[in-house]
């Protein structure tokens, strides 16, 4: 019998207990880090769209300035997926005022053609 280590995809940490299984059939796990932002995880998705790389490129080619019908042919997720992911990160830190939009780790300068 072979032991594989489970890592939290989000925090890294390998604090990490057995979670039940998915409608699928797939392992579930519970990370055990306080700090953790994620509860649950799985580590093979059957739909890309909910792995945290994929969320990231999302984000990064909504801000180099392709539509959401590119992001999904490119991606090959849904429609659906790349909207609420732009809603949840870009639209909220797009409405302040500052002119500089902020993103977790990374920093984009919002150009406007009037100044």
């Amino acid at each position: 019998m072979a032991l594989v280590a489970v890592q939290c995809p989000h925090c890294g940490k390998q604090e990490v207990v057995k979670r039940g299984k998915t409608d699928n059939g797939k392992q579930r796990y519970l990370c055990k880090n306080s700090q953790c932002s994620a509860s649950t995880f799985i580590l093979d998705y059957a739909y890309q769209g909910y792995l945290p790389a994929v969320k990231e490129k999302i984000i990064d080619m909504a801000m180099n300035g392709s539509g959401i019908r590119d992001t999904v042919r490119v991606l090959n997720i849904s429609q659906s997926t790349v909207i609420n992911e732009i809603k949840k990160r870009i639209l909220p830190a797009v409405n302040s005022s500052s002119g500089v939009v902020t993103l977790e780790s990374k920093r984009y300068c919002r150009y406007d053609s009037e100044g």
